[in-house]
């Protein structure tokens, strides 16, 4: 009786163990290779769509840093132990001129034009909506070209000239698109007025296509709190009686 406890109660051999677990570790690390050979085409794809739009510095050290976080998690899983050396962040010199002002900043490449201006610059007026470039909150102008901060790389933008809603008035003097939206009352919570009045004001240079109403141009503005009669009517009224459609 007690050979049969003794058989049932018995540990399995520590060279069995050591083998059993040097082959999880290595189907983990294999796992790990094909994760990572996975995500080249991914990484490849971001690389070519940041160079397209002329980000080549923030798409070479994307890519770097990406390629040190592999290198870190594979090494991690060889030794059975953390890296003892940290590397820093990658940061990079950008230049920002926002409203007339010039701004010398160091930022990791990852960073968004909105993230620079409103935790960097400390300028809030633009607005995180959705972070994905669907709600028009974050509106800024570039070279007086209206785009969504959210998904503007701030490296991108070095020595352009941005103007945010705070840079639109002449010291007490408001812009005629602002004083529109008060007159017409364009605003109910205000959380998306930053990014309407913005675009808006971009609309008035660009003018509406033929065919196209004021709604049509403003369509990448979303407000919730649904004040738009007010806001359509503040910028057709700005632009003239040849905005309506």
């Amino acid at each position: 009786m007690e050979d049969k406890k003794s058989e049932h109660c018995s540990l399995p051999d520590t060279d069995e163990s050591e083998e059993s677990l040097n082959h999880e570790t290595d189907d983990g690390l294999d796992f790990l290779a094909l994760l990572s050979e996975d995500g080249e085409a991914r990484r490849r794809f971001l690389i070519q769509s940041l160079i397209a739009g002329g980000g080549f510095a923030s798409a070479y050290l994307l890519l770097n840093q990406d390629n040190v976080g592999i290198a870190e998690i594979l090494q991690t899983g060889r030794s059975g132990r953390a890296v003892n050396s940290v590397n820093p962040a990658i940061t990079i010199p950008v230049s920002l001129r926002v409203n007339g002002a010039s701004h010398q900043l160091q930022l990791e490449p990852q960073t968004t034009l909105l993230d620079a201006i409103r935790e960097r610059i400390g300028l809030t007026g633009s607005k995180k909506g959705c972070d994905r470039g669907q709600c028009g909150a974050c509106t800024v102008l570039a070279d007086g070209h209206r785009i969504n901060s959210c998904l503007a790389l701030a490296a991108s933008y070095d020595g352009v000239e941005i103007t945010t809603i705070e840079g639109l008035a002449n010291g007490d003097t408001l812009h005629p698109l602002q004083e529109a939206f008060i007159k017409h009352d364009g605003f109910q919570c205000g959380y998306c007025t930053p990014g309407q009045i913005m675009s808006g004001v971009a609309l008035l240079k660009e003018g509406c296509p033929p065919g196209m109403s004021v709604r049509d141009c403003m369509s990448g503005n979303i407000c919730r709190c649904g004040a738009y009669n007010g806001i359509f009517a503040a910028i057709e009224e700005t632009m003239g009686p040849e905005s309506r459609v």
